[in-house]
């Protein structure tokens, strides 16, 4: 039996959202920022072409340095900024989850109390440098910490996850 304690900390959560882009988001991410790498560059462009003429930069012109700059930011930090929002929508009493991994299915206690999952609902298993990842939607994620693994090894316990779900379970960087 393997148990896992793990805290949905903004650690968890940003490796759950970077699993996520990676995986079953990763063509609309890619679309999404193939076109914003595209609305910054048209921002520096506007900018660089009325420095180039002379001509003052004024508030149209700090506006679009403002908005060329955030939208940079959101890029770069794109998985940090989507786990904060995610913290931010979960409850208090599910951070701190305690769950064993048996032959027929897991069991995740929480403060909020006790509930059973089977394997079958898992569609993909992620693997990060300290989290184990299942997907069980586009917006429907568990997080394991590796860390915090009592029961065995992550290699055993990586053995164990994929026979149970039938699935290989990928490296995310």
């Amino acid at each position: 039996m393997f148990t896992f304690e793990t805290e949905y900390d903004r650690r968890a959560m940003t490796a759950m959202a970077r699993v996520l882009r990676r995986t079953v988001r990763r063509g609309h991410s890619r679309r999404t920022h193939i076109f914003g790498w595209i609305v910054a560059a048209l921002a520096v462009l506007l900018v660089a072409g009325r420095i180039a003429r002379g001509e003052r930069l004024g508030v149209p012109g700090a506006v679009t340095v403002l908005a060329g700059a955030i939208l940079v930011a959101v890029l770069l930090f794109e998985d940090r900024l989507n786990g904060a929002l995610a913290l931010k929508r979960t409850l208090p009493a599910t951070r701190s989850v305690r769950t064993t991994f048996g032959p027929e299915g897991y069991t995740s206690v929480t403060a909020l109390g006790t509930t059973q999952f089977s394997y079958e609902a898992i569609q993909a298993v992620a693997e990060t440098e300290d989290y184990f990842v299942f997907l069980f939607s586009a917006s429907h994620v568990q997080v394991y910490d590796k860390r915090r693994l009592t029961g065995g090894t992550a290699d055993q316990f990586r053995a164990f996850i994929q026979d149970a779900v039938g699935k290989t379970v990928s490296k995310v960087d």
